[in-house]
């Protein structure tokens, strides 16, 4: 029996999985994490909005039907394509017939990895839960700081990159600060707090068009949070960040800027772009090796347009299938057939009330395109327990203005450790 392998559980490696439920073939599916995660809404994990069991499901559970498939939990290492054959963790080897390679991307710091420990990501439940830590516990350590300037830094986020990521992290912190948080302190006043949105490029959201910039950075403003555009990143220390001659002094500093592909490309020379993806041909497959497939964010396809497609999820599920629906014909010796997108669409939101959505022959924005991205949310999320889980705690959020998820896991290390001045007195007058 034919066997296929798919690399990666992510949007593009599900749907792969999900063409080949009537494939003659067995099929592997490989991830290094049991579950799929919903990543558009990663930022509200790391805004406290929802909890992490609410956008992910374990892979097994979600392919649970599927007869001709089995899930394998393990850490690729490397592939061997002349061989054909995926070497795990461990040593473990797993041959293929064909293969899919849907890895996804990971943070890119643009050579300067030395900021990943002072800005983490966001791509993974464990960043997400990473950076909740980080933010709540600004908070909590701004209120034990008697020094103005440092309780100061303590309440300043800079967030580097404006795209969707960056816009929504944006706009969620800004809400928790000015709504969420507001009289459960009593030293600090966390409405107080400086939010600022750092893009190296001209404009932020920059897929989007000028119209619909306009009003995120309206809804932005609503919110105070300071956009810098045209402002590159030149140095992040333990201080804050230097962009160009701007410097924001911020203890806290999220990153939401550069990509790449999970370096497992480099075994198909010549066909790398610089950011690792791997350029496909429009059949979806690698130039020498008829065999292997790319999928999702992984896959550098330009032969529609002359530019890469966006690394969205609509985008990520119709390459997963088309690719696996290509593997498939492959095995079954008829021909391949080249992908071409359709583009659905593109969408952001900025807090509360406020989203953007171009859909290219309309456009919304305001509340009427936030009632339309709450609705696709929703809807795309695995699982009948997800969804409604997801829907009780945002009702109850925008009743209340409360994230019922503030809670502060793993090690609850200060944004300054509290032993910088020994000694120095905590406690000072109560505020009326």
């Amino acid at each position: 029996m034919a066997h296929i392998v798919i690399i990666g559980g992510g949007f593009a490696g599900l749907d792969a999985a999900r063409a080949l439920a009537r494939s003659a073939a067995q099929v592997t599916l490989i991830d290094r994490r049991n579950h799929h995660v919903f990543q558009p809404l990663l930022y509200q994990v790391a805004t406290a909005g929802l909890s992490p069991g609410d956008i992910a499901s374990p892979i097994r559970w979600i392919l649970r039907r599927q007869r001709n498939l089995r899930v394998l939990l393990g850490d690729v290492q490397r592939i061997e394509p002349a061989e054909k054959r995926v070497i795990l963790d461990g040593g473990d080897i797993v041959t293929y017939d064909a293969l899919i390679l849907a890895a996804g991307l990971t943070h890119s710091y643009f050579g300067h990895e030395d900021w990943a420990a002072r800005a983490p990501g966001l791509k993974t439940l464990d960043d997400a839960l990473e950076m909740r830590r980080r933010v709540l516990m600004a908070f909590e350590e701004a209120e034990r700081e008697v020094d103005p300037d440092r309780q100061r830094r303590l309440l300043t986020f800079a967030i580097i990159g404006g795209g969707p990521t960056g816009v929504e992290l944006a706009g969620a912190l800004a809400e928790i600060a000015r709504k969420g948080l507001r009289s459960e302190f009593d030293q600090v006043d966390p409405a107080s707090a400086r939010i600022v949105l750092i893009e190296g490029g001209p404009t932020i959201l920059s897929t989007f068009p000028e119209s619909l910039r306009a009003a995120a950075r309206r809804s932005l403003k609503r919110l105070g949070v300071e956009v810098h555009e045209g402002t590159r990143v030149t140095d992040i220390d333990e201080q804050g960040v230097q962009a160009g001659d701007t410097r924001v002094e911020a203890a806290t500093v999220l990153w939401a800027a550069g990509v790449r592909a999970i370096d497992l490309g480099s075994c198909f020379p010549g066909q790398l772009e610089r950011d690792g993806r791997v350029k496909v041909r429009p059949d979806l497959s690698v130039e020498g090796f008829p065999e292997v497939f790319v999928a999702g964010d992984m896959a550098s396809f330009t032969h529609q347009t002359g530019k890469p497609l966006p690394g969205v999820a609509q985008a990520a599920k119709q390459l997963g299938t088309h690719a696996a629906r290509n593997a498939d014909r492959r095995l079954r010796g008829d021909a391949t057939q080249p992908f071409r997108y359709r583009d659905p669409g593109n969408l952001a939101t900025i807090g509360r009330n406020s989203a953007i959505a171009d859909f290219g022959f309309f456009r919304l924005s305001g509340y009427a395109g936030w009632l339309f991205w709450l609705f696709l949310h929703i809807a795309f999320l695995i699982g009948f327990r997800n969804r409604l889980s997801v829907m009780l705690q945002w009702a109850t959020s925008y009743v209340t203005y409360q994230r019922s998820v503030r809670l502060i896991t793993g090690e609850a290390t200060a944004a300054r450790s509290v032993t910088d001045d020994p000694g120095r007195p905590l406690d000072r007058p109560t505020s009326s």
